[in-house]
């Protein structure tokens, strides 16, 4: 069963990013998910997908991995795209553009 590391994403309700800078290690599914024919939940045998191990580094996430001897794939974390500007900013007055209402 193959672990995944990686830095999660931002949360679309949060606006900062206090919370997104730590290495989480998430396992791969190994068996599909079952619905029960009574009451219509969902259930699975494997307890490994509920497991979410946080690290404040790649190396230690990578460094447990291998002490424990779990195969794992690392994922980069992409480069923002959009650079994030103050509000203040709208009111500078070395601003180029003229400000509107």
């Amino acid at each position: 069963m193959q672990a995944r590391i990686f830095i999660p994403a931002k949360n679309a309700m949060q606006s900062g990013r206090a919370g997104a800078q730590k290495w989480v290690l998430e396992f791969a599914p190994s068996s599909r998910r079952e619905i029960d024919p009574l009451m219509g939940w969902t259930s699975s045998d494997d307890t490994r997908r509920q497991l979410r191990l946080n690290f404040d580094t790649r190396e230690e996430a990578v460094a447990y991995a291998e002490r424990e001897g779990i195969p794992y794939l690392v994922e980069e974390p992409q480069a923002r795209r959009v650079q994030p500007k103050a509000y203040a900013d709208n009111f500078r007055f070395d601003r180029i553009g003229n400000w509107t209402h």
